[in-house]
């Protein structure tokens, strides 16, 4: 791989438009696929997106716009995925062109509710792209503060560390520091836990528990996390590391946390549907926390998760949030 390569962004949340600026740093022309044609009219009429990180200028003689993702595929070597994964499915099903020979890049931080699947393996499973070929972008880092341009760490995983590294390069500048790994699975399911995570922290905070709990739940979090991450896919990795222990961290503290500020909600009373409704964000967790739960039940032996249990009986099984939390209290040490 070199830079040459043609790179494509597919999605128009904040990340997606985080992803496109970092790329712009380094490349003369970057493709995007958004699905809204108001989305892409405005971008072209006032250089920024008018929905999400809309402080960002791009220059537009370095942006491919398209509507049509087979239009956007067919014309990119790397095809960077960055759409929520509750709809990711249906945009998907409208690829019609052979992407066998492409490298496919998952920046979606959850799993297709519909098969369970990571993207990775969806990608694998479904389209024939062999694992070298797919890679997966991961944290700590907030769209909002690529946006400022404050400095932001990402985790770049491949099975080929070349590829891993090409892209690296392409998305690094002054602000963003890569680094890379070749644990694909592992960054992955992290990337997805840690949002259900980071609705637990939220929640705990809506409940009126202070910083010391708040530390004990990461604790136990990143301990969680291992084991589960663990059972899936086993392979050395540290899980202190920052794809890991920082992504966690950052996600679970931030005042950016769309997943911390949605659990907020939970714990300060709202519905699950009124929390929903009142966020203009996806909030990721509340997906992964379904596919988490159904991934550790389909275990024959299964994965002590006293955090995702709990998570899941508020989220979906209705059960209080103060009663399922005080529970959990004395499931943590």
């Amino acid at each position: 791989m070199s830079q040459q390569l043609k790179y494509a962004v597919f999605g128009s949340g904040s990340w997606a438009t985080a992803i496109v600026k970092m790329l712009c740093e380094n490349l003369n022309e970057v493709g995007w696929y958004m699905r809204s044609v108001y989305t892409k009219e405005h971008l072209l009429k006032e250089q920024h997106n008018p929905s999400y990180l809309s402080s960002v200028e791009f220059h537009l003689e370095q942006l491919k716009l398209s509507n049509d993702i087979n239009k956007m595929a067919a014309y990119a070597d790397v095809l960077i995925f960055a759409i929520p994964s509750a709809f990711i499915h249906s945009e998907l099903e409208k690829l019609t062109i052979d992407i066998t020979n492409k490298t496919v890049v998952s920046a979606v931080k959850g799993i297709l509710p519909e098969s369970g699947l990571l993207l990775g393996e969806h990608f694998h499973d479904n389209y024939n792209i062999p694992f070298e070929n797919i890679g997966v972008i991961a944290g700590p880092c907030h769209a909002e503060e690529v946006a400022l341009e404050r400095l932001s760490y990402l985790t770049i995983s491949c099975a080929d560390q070349d590829k891993a590294q090409a892209i690296a390069d392409v998305l690094s500048s002054d602000y963003i520091k890569t680094k890379i790994s070749d644990d694909i699975i592992g960054t992955e399911y992290a990337v997805m836990l840690k949002n259900i995570y980071a609705i637990a922290a939220g929640i705990a905070h809506g409940l009126g528990y202070g910083d010391n709990f708040q530390s004990v739940l990461m604790s136990n979090a990143i301990r969680e996390m291992k084991r589960f991450i663990k059972k899936m896919h086993k392979m050395k990795r540290n899980i202190n590391n920052s794809a890991y222990l920082g992504d966690l961290l950052v996600t679970g503290y931030s005042t950016f946390s769309r997943n911390r500020m949605f659990g907020n909600m939970i714990g300060k009373g709202y519905t699950v549907k009124s929390a929903q409704m009142e966020m203009s964000m996806v909030a990721e967790g509340y997906y992964a926390t379904k596919s988490a739960h159904l991934l550790n039940e389909k275990n024959k032996k299964k994965t002590r998760t006293p955090i995702i249990d709990a998570v899941y009986a508020v989220l979906y099984e209705g059960k209080d949030a103060k009663k399922v939390f005080k529970k959990l209290t004395d499931r943590l040490d």
